[in-house]
């Protein structure tokens, strides 16, 4: 078994970030102090995060909460206590197949250029105490990664990560955190918009004969999870935005000003989740309006031959009619023992077939489309 990946544990202050190299055992005089681990490093050593978290709170983790924080199953869901927030917020994965098995894990099977991607997602847990951040992630997580890594480049930065200040509180850290996963499903929208683009053309196609249903199934299964999983994520913040609603707006205006800033910055990440949630409902009738299209340009393709065969046929009926009369084994018949009789049928044929043909050409037939 692998060793877990140790926690990261940061502490944020007048705009300087510093990394501790071990578990901290008091609390910092200003700031507040985020702590990024995996689910192997919690279960790991859960004493020790414990014991950290109530020597820095004051605090410690609700054992059914802990519990939550090790499900890699979990969905996403919001729960407030008297002493700290819990929101889980699953993020998209990579396109490498995680070492934990996602709950929403759509195969992939497709014929042609555009290749279904894998949707896998993970959860991320977020304990926000007033002076603490507790994440807890995957151990293929790289939005830890990389946001720690803005943290720290920040410091030579002006204390700035990216052109935006630096976190004041566990909270607005929180939301940073989840606008750059939900900045992923974003990225997301292209790419299966270029896919279900091909999948249009190919079902609108007349030239080919589409025949890989289980595709189309597949991405309309896929639409429809990452329906479901963007409805409990918008969920989720909606019941974080209504707790931070009830949160005292402070005594000064510097505390009344964070707490206007982390209810826009909550609205904002829970727009960018609509955005999602509308885009992936567009594409899901997209695709169910191609598909009956589909159908709608296959019988239309079946009647115009049907129309054809049957005008084709109704052609050749008087012909073998008249055949099959002068084929009729009597010795004493109207033209057959006359020497023009046979040319006197073949005209009579050849101006019927000229009549019905030029009756059914004026009716349009046999028009070609």
């Amino acid at each position: 078994m692998p060793t877990p990946q140790p926690a990261r544990i940061f502490h944020l202050q007048g705009g300087q970030v510093t990394q501790s190299a071990g578990w901290l055992h008091q609390a910092p005089e200003t700031g507040f102090v985020w702590i990024a681990l995996s689910r192997a490093c919690l279960e790991a050593e859960l004493s020790a995060v414990q014991a950290c978290v109530q020597q820095l709170t004051g605090h410690a983790l609700v054992d059914l909460h802990v519990q939550d924080l090790l499900n890699a199953q979990l969905p996403s869901r919001f729960e407030d206590t008297s002493r700290y927030d819990l929101l889980v917020f699953r993020r998209l994965a990579s396109r490498a197949r995680p070492a934990e098995a996602p709950a929403d894990e759509v195969p992939r099977k497709v014929r042609g250029p555009a290749i279904l991607r894998r949707i896998d997602t993970s959860p991320v847990g977020f304990a926000v105490f007033d002076r603490l951040l507790l994440t807890v992630h995957p151990s293929d997580c790289s939005v830890r990664e990389a946001f720690a890594a803005r943290l720290l480049a920040s410091v030579a930065q002006a204390e700035r990560v990216n052109g935006a200040k630096l976190p004041v509180s566990p909270a607005d850290l929180m939301l940073r955190l989840v606008n750059q996963m939900v900045d992923q499903y974003l990225d997301l929208r292209r790419e299966l918009n270029r896919q279900l683009d091909h999948w249009q053309s190919e079902l609108l196609n007349p030239g080919s004969r589409f025949s890989n249903w289980n595709a189309v199934l597949e991405a309309r299964v896929t639409l429809h999870r990452l329906d479901e999983l963007c409805e409990d994520q918008r969920s989720a913040l909606q019941d974080w935005l209504d707790a931070l609603e009830t949160w005292p707006e402070g005594a000064n205006p510097g505390e009344q000003r964070e707490h206007e800033l982390l209810k826009v910055r909550s609205r904002d990440v829970l727009e960018h989740i609509e955005r999602v949630v509308h885009h992936v409902r567009r594409l899901e009738r997209s695709t169910e309006v191609a598909v009956q299209l589909h159908f709608s340009a296959q019988s239309h393709r079946t009647n115009e031959i049907m129309r054809t065969l049957t005008a084709l046929t109704a052609v050749f009926l008087p012909l073998n009619l008249i055949t099959g009369f002068f084929g009729m084994n009597f010795e004493f018949m109207p033209l057959v023992h006359t020497l023009t009789g046979f040319w006197w049928v073949v005209g009579l044929m050849a101006g019927v077939l000229v009549l019905v043909l030029g009756w059914f050409w004026r009716r349009r037939y046999l028009a070609h489309r």
